[in-house]
């Protein structure tokens, strides 16, 4: 897959999405955020901090809200992608053929960069404690090599890690998932970075 470096080539990757990612950018383009790529996604930041972003999946497109569990006024369409994993990431879904009622949608991004603008934000709870699986210390006691690539990483990096291996419920898949890992932990990259 080619490496996304502007917003216009990843509307173009996604042609069942276009129209819509299309009139997200014009709405968001209209507003005071500045239009970035980040993540191979489209972002819009303010003050170089991530408020919103557009993106195309399998099933659905989307308008990403980095610090959505705030918005108090405008709550009806948002939802959490990963309920009981993301604390402040919030989307409104479009499905195929969705009208895109721009009126509505301002409001929420208006409320977002209010939010902003008054400096309020969810900070990651960072008292707890990031627990290594011991499918994951065992490699680590035999490699020190990945043990230090594994301390030099953000501990939002790290219990990423620790959190997608005791999440499987199978051996098996907890060997796979960190067979999967292991060169992404050497090379500092986190598990989600390439979203």
């Amino acid at each position: 897959m080619e490496k996304i470096e502007s917003v216009d080539q990843y509307i173009q990757s996604h042609p069942r999405w276009s129209e819509i990612l299309l009139e997200l950018r014009e709405l968001l383009n209209a507003t005071v955020l500045i239009e970035t790529i980040k993540w191979g996604g489209p972002v819009y930041t303010l003050d170089g901090k991530n408020l919103l972003g557009i993106g195309a999946f399998k099933n659905h497109s989307a308008l990403w809200f980095f610090q959505g569990a705030l918005l108090q006024d405008n709550t009806n369409l948002l939802i959490n992608a990963q309920e009981g994993k993301t604390k402040a990431l919030r989307q409104i879904r479009f499905e195929p053929g969705s009208k895109i009622d721009k009126q509505e949608l301002l409001k929420y991004i208006e409320e977002t960069i209010s939010l902003h603008k008054q400096g309020k934000k969810i900070k990651p709870d960072l008292k707890k404690g990031i627990v290594i699986p011991s499918e994951l210390s065992d490699f680590f006691e035999a490699n020190s090599e990945l043990k230090n690539a594994f301390s030099i990483l953000s501990p939002g990096k790290q219990r990423e890690y620790a959190e997608y291996i005791t999440e499987a419920k199978r051996d098996e898949t907890k060997q796979k998932r960190i067979e999967k890992i292991i060169p992404m932990i050497k090379v500092g990259i986190g598990l989600n970075d390439k979203y």
